[in-house]
């Protein structure tokens, strides 16, 4: 009972952290999940014969899709059935949403049968609710993301249990029912997602491994040669994708070569004299080795596709620039890892060390000994699973498998030494007549008091990462609005931009019209707008990516031209952005993830050089980008001017570190005669307030659009510039003044304890016990701020700065006030609550900051002292190099009612 209350509690801590996006609005959620959504339907209207046949035409116009060979069939085929069963009166829609949180959470319940076979009970019990929690595998598997991995992750992690449960199994029946089980599961993962076909490079490991550690090599004759010929059967059998290429190519050799390796192993072994028998055995291995590389190098095998080798060898990423520019193949940083991974790290790394540490003991038991084949399973995917993971950020599912699975494993040796109970020789007295008498008996050696302690301390580190930070601990930071209520941009924004533009199309084109856009936007035309598509995420054809970047990239004719020959009646292109109200003129700063954010990777993509359409930042668009390309041109936008935050000045040419300022303007109007007509704009982007918008405009190929020699559109109505836009900032404050003491001088701040009196009172009381003395501004950032507080800078190396702290935490005080130069802010981490000592001084506007940070200062004198030390000379982590110039001697904190220092 107790074990099914743990289980229950893993679903439901899953289901609902998984269920988070939903208050945002109840949608599928990314890309995918609206063609499989699609594909689906398509199943339960035509049935499997017509699906198996679909060559669907609104993908990749004009040469459609062969869905069946293309697609991830076994998340079609078990919605549907399962719709079948249970969809009720629910639309297929809503049931597609929940679907992954169903196979998620039920995953929790298949890691624990799996890590059970390796562990035991505990360490299962621990996995699942691991699992439950784990962040890479909650990101890609919330509400609505209706994609491979949930379910390609539940078949793939059911069949390793299979297998590893039919490896244990002591009945040869019971052990070939799951070992076939296992294949079947297995190769339907791999055909569920591509991801899985990493549980191969550990499975052919072990498969090599199993020889030296499993006794009755009679079962490894024919149980491993079953389950592989299982696989093989599913995976290039029953699916056109993986398909005869798995098993012919590169893929089916890590899984079949060692299962011949194993064979002759065991017979070298079996017919070896016992003198030679271990040096015949390594000769033949080694061997053979060599000559499945030399295989594997030949290139005789089919290969696997450029993304599956990217992974397993990183120094391929920036090749291949379409590859490059998809995030989740990106390689994750150490600081991800951290977050994603945090205690459980320690617990996996504990889990290995425990392992080795028993097997050179032999005088202690040896539950987790290197004899053990499960153990020796655990090792191997846990080194395979963080790899892969440490190359490819989608893999980061598997990289947190298999720190769940070493973790459980280690969490529970470590339990087991401190709770358990150990058997003594000790003297016990009877009340008989032969007096006190020598035995056995078990006796508590750690005492009831510490135990509890442990378990208390235990309990609070693994809770530590579920609450903290409060803002981006593993529960907050899975919960993001569905893409396509914030159109993937990077604000946790929810609008009706783009339903609402899509629901357009469905209803004011032709059905037979062709939208082009940039590939990520292709599922959403095709199945809520129910139009052909030029490209997706699943399009093949590269040169067909290619070809739509270098037309939004080329001049207005040819784009034209390009437009026509593509068979395209519309064209659409997404921007974000910001818009702020200056002295009642509207501006508007580009970037948030639109296109306008993807411009770079359409340069890349198309084999253009980047200097010729962007600034030396590689963000900011030249003059020529916005005068001579088609992207440009469809961008209702024109520079009006570029502002230096740091001198409050404008330029009308590109200067590094200035920022570019926009005037809205349509260069394509509906009633136009140029190459394009504008016929939707979404609701955002005609925001008439400040904020952010998210636009979203279809534009109608011209069909009688004449074209002319060197054509540019002229901006309808451009505004002009005004001398400049600055904001500004007021405080009636009657509070202290703090003075700080540096090499070049005073710095005096007027402390602003009307609109922030805790941080202002947490500044003087640091500031009155001596905190701030000796420590140094470590980051300076000219045209942004100088940051100091850290008591790391005392006396810490330099890979401590920025990181210390109080010791505490104060909340945020957010005001109206704004920073404007020379303002003082409370610096804080990515939690708003996390505030504590440190503080930074504005070197120039940087109204991103409102809001935001606490601001709570204004230097009234020294500015100019503030200069000098933002010009200091800094090394490339935005460090002085001369830390004594830019310490701090001490900070006086001077009364305004008495004019005394405190």
């Amino acid at each position: 009972m107790l074990i099914i209350a743990i289980l229950a509690i893993s679903f439901s801590i899953s289901a609902m952290v998984r269920s988070q996006a939903a208050d945002y609005g109840f949608q599928l959620n990314e890309f995918d999940p609206y063609f499989n959504y699609r594909a689906t339907q398509y199943l339960l209207d035509h049935g499997i014969d017509a699906y198996v046949h679909w060559h669907d035409d609104m993908s990749w116009y004009p040469q459609g899709r062969d869905v069946f060979a293309t697609a991830q069939v076994p998340l079609h085929f078990t919605d549907a059935i399962l719709y079948k069963i249970f969809g009720g009166g629910t639309s297929l829609y809503n049931f597609t949403i929940i679907f992954p949180v169903v196979f998620g959470s039920l995953t929790a319940i298949i890691v624990f049968a799996l890590v059970r076979v390796i562990g035991g009970t505990t360490a299962g019990l621990f996995a699942s609710l691991f699992f439950a929690l784990s962040p890479p595998i909650i990101v890609r598997g919330t509400i609505g993301w209706f994609k491979s991995e949930p379910l390609g992750l539940f078949y793939g992690l059911l069949g390793i249990y299979l297998f590893l449960s039919g490896l244990k199994s002591d009945n040869p029946k019971i052990a070939a029912a799951k070992l076939l089980g296992a294949g079947f599961f297995l190769g339907v993962g791999f055909a569920a997602w591509g991801g899985v076909e990493f549980f191969l490079i550990p499975l052919g490991l072990f498969f090599i491994v199993l020889p030296f550690v499993k006794k009755d090599h009679k079962f490894l004759l024919w149980a491993i040669p079953l389950f592989v010929a299982a696989t093989m059967v599913v995976a290039g059998g029953m699916f056109a994708r993986p398909g005869p290429s798995f098993v012919f190519g590169i893929r089916g050799f890590v899984l079949i070569g060692p299962t011949i390796l194993l064979v002759i192993i065991i017979l070298v072994h079996k017919f070896s004299k016992e003198p030679v028998r271990l040096r015949n055995t390594l000769l033949v291995l080694a061997a053979l080795v060599i000559i499945g590389i030399v295989i594997f190098s030949s290139g005789i095998l089919h290969t696997a596709s450029f993304r599956y080798l990217n992974a397993v060898n990183p120094f391929l990423t920036s090749v291949d620039p379409l590859v490059d520019s998809v995030a989740e193949h990106a390689t994750p940083t150490l600081a991800q890892n951290f977050t994603y991974f945090s205690v459980l790290m320690l617990f996996a790394g504990l889990g290995i060390w425990l392992i080795f540490r028993k097997n050179t003991e032999t005088n202690s038991p040896q539950p987790l000994s290197l004899r053990n084949e499960m153990i020796v399973f655990a090792l191997i995917i846990g080194i395979v699973g963080a790899y892969a993971g440490s190359t490819f950020s989608r893999l980061e599912l598997l990289t947190a498998t298999s720190v769940i699975v070493l973790s459980s494993v280690g969490l529970t040796a470590i339990v087991s030494e401190i709770l358990r109970k150990d058997e003594k020789h000790v003297k016990v007295t009877e009340p008989s007549k032969k007096g006190a008498s020598k035995g056995k008996k078990t006796i508590d050696l750690l005492g009831r008091i510490p135990k509890i302690s442990f378990v208390a301390v235990i309990v609070a580190i693994l809770l530590v990462p579920t609450m903290f930070p409060v803002n981006a601990n593993w529960i907050s930071m899975t919960k993001a609005p569905p893409t396509i209520l914030n159109g993937g941009s990077n604000y946790a924004i929810s609008t009706d931009d783009w339903p609402a533009t899509l629901n357009w199309i469905k209803t004011n084109t032709p059905k037979d019209s062709v939208v082009a856009s940039w590939w990520d936007y292709g599922y959403w035309i095709q199945t809520l707008g129910e139009r052909k598509s030029l490209a997706d995420n699943a399009t093949i054809d590269t040169e067909r990516i290619a070809t739509i970047a270098r037309m939004f990239l080329s001049s207005p004719d040819d784009a034209w031209k390009a437009l026509r020959e593509m068979g395209a009646n519309y064209v659409l292109v997404y921007v974000v952005g910001q818009k702020f109200i200056s002295n009642g003129q509207e501006l508007y700063v580009l970037g948030g993830g639109g296109d306008e954010s993807k411009k770079q990777w359409f340069i890349r993509i198309a084999g253009y050089n980047l200097s010729k359409f962007l600034e030396e930042d590689q963000f900011t668009p030249t003059k020529y980008f916005w005068q001579n390309t088609m992207l440009g041109q469809m961008f209702p936008f024109a520079t009006l001017t570029y502002y230096d935050p740091n001198t409050h000045t404008e330029s009308a040419n590109y200067t590094l570190g200035y920022t570019a300022i926009y005037a809205k303007t349509i260069k394509y109007p509906e009633n136009g005669n140029g190459p394009l007509r504008l016929v939707y704009s979404s609701p955002s982007i005609n925001r008439n307030d400040s904020g952010i918008f998210s636009g979203v405009l279809l534009y109608q190929v011209n069909p009688d659009y004449m074209q002319q020699a060197n054509s540019v559109p002229q901006a309808n109505n451009l505004p002009q510039a005004k001398p400049e836009v600055k904001p500004t900032s007021s405080s009636n404050a009657t509070g202290d003044t703090a003075t700080i003491d540096t090499k070049f001088g005073e710095i005096s701040i007027k402390l602003l304890d009307n609109v922030a009196p805790k941080t202002v009172s947490n500044f003087e009381k640091l500031a009155n016990s001596g905190f701030y003395r000796g420590t140094i501004f470590h980051r300076i950032m000219p045209g942004f701020v100088i940051q100091a507080g850290d008591p790391n800078t005392i006396n810490g190396s330099r890979d401590t700065w920025g990181l210390g702290d109080a010791g505490y935490t104060i909340p945020p005080e957010f005001n109206n006030m704004k920073f404007t130069k020379y303002m003082v802010g409370m610096a804080r981490g990515s939690d708003v609550n996390s505030g504590s000592s440190q503080f930074f001084i504005t070197l120039g506007d940087a109204p991103w900051l409102d809001g935001q940070y606490t601001l709570f200062g204004q230097v009234i004198s020294g500015q100019d002292i503030v200069d000098k030390i933002a010009s200091l000379k800094t090394n490339p982590t935005n460090q002085p190099e001369d830390a004594d110039a830019a310490r701090i001697d001490k900070v006086t904190i001077v009364s305004a009612s008495n004019n005394t220092a405190k």
